[in-house]
């Protein structure tokens, strides 16, 4: 069982009220202490609670099973949700920045205390929610932006403590929209790596495979002449799918499967390939290099 199924609809509910309260608490929080920094990690909150139910939702979906309209399955829903949700995060950063830079120039009375309570339970609320996603991350790009939406909350609400005690103590008013540009930054710079690696799955670009190595292991089998078009791409982080031309010895179908079944046994357990399909000919195409290369896209 994937490691995302093992997170079930009452956590997910669990995680989305207690992100919606914090939410609630923040903002309410943020406009009573005059806190730009409250008020942004109220906006983080609610993208949270936006990117948990979609995360479940695209979890549910990919649960689904193949059909004649996706004969892959649907697994893709879970790399969209993870493409949104880190871009969404990043748009909210980019946002808080502006206002942080703005206030920085306008600085208005902050209640350090009133700031200090709030940041306090907003970052054991995030705690509980960064555990129970925690799980769910290994080797899942949708659970793992999820997490990262509530972790980088906790971060944060730790922020945001560490300026209302230098508030309270120091009457350094500026630290709040210091802390609100420097954790918004902090969470672009971990948002940016999802979101190209789900683009990069989305847009069907090749796995890091060594298509090379690949060839001279094929060939090594008894028959197998020469290996040429190799497509392979990503149905999630996890699954890699592929194809090859095989061009084998003039032979009878029955022993043509006893090599398909060599080829797709290296591909699994040395390549970790989820999905292998291969054409079989003699002559067509032997002198062709790996990659299906005719100056134009395949026809």
């Amino acid at each position: 069982m994937d490691e995302h199924q093992n997170l079930s609809s009452k956590q997910f509910l669990f995680v989305t009220l207690l992100n919606v309260l914090i939410t609630i608490v923040e903002f309410i929080g943020g406009v009573f202490s005059g806190s730009l920094s409250l008020i942004s990690d109220g906006f983080h909150n609610l993208g949270d609670s936006f990117s948990i139910v979609l995360s479940y939702f695209a979890s549910e979906i990919s649960k689904k099973p193949q059909s004649k309209t996706n004969t892959f399955g649907y697994k893709r829903a879970q790399i969209i949700a993870a493409f949104l949700n880190s871009i969404f995060l990043v748009i909210i950063c980019l946002g808080l920045i502006y206002e942080a830079v703005k206030r920085s120039f306008n600085p208005s009375p902050i209640n350090g205390n009133l700031m200090l309570v709030v940041a306090i339970i907003g970052l054991l609320a995030n705690f509980i929610s960064a555990f129970i996603l925690a799980k769910g991350t290994k080797n899942n790009l949708n659970i793992k932006s999820t997490y990262l939406h509530v972790l980088s909350d906790a971060l944060s609400s730790i922020a945001i403590i560490v300026g209302g005690v230098l508030i309270k103590t120091f009457d350094w008013e500026f630290i709040d929209p210091l802390v609100t540009i420097l954790v918004a930054v902090y969470i672009i710079y971990e948002s940016i790596p999802i979101v190209k690696e789900s683009l990069v799955i989305l847009m069907q670009n090749a796995p890091k495979l060594d298509y090379d190595q690949i060839k001279m292991d094929l060939l090594k089998i008894k028959d197998v002449k020469s290996v040429h078009h190799i497509h392979a791409w990503l149905i999630d982080e996890n699954n890699i799918v592929f194809s090859a031309h095989i061009n084998l010895s003039d032979m009878p179908i029955s022993q043509a499967e006893i090599i398909y079944n060599q080829i797709t046994e290296i591909l699994k357990k040395k390549y970790h390939i989820a999905h292998v399909t291969l054409q079989a000919e003699v002559n067509r195409g032997k002198d062709e290099s790996i990659i299906y290369n005719r100056g134009k896209d395949i026809p």
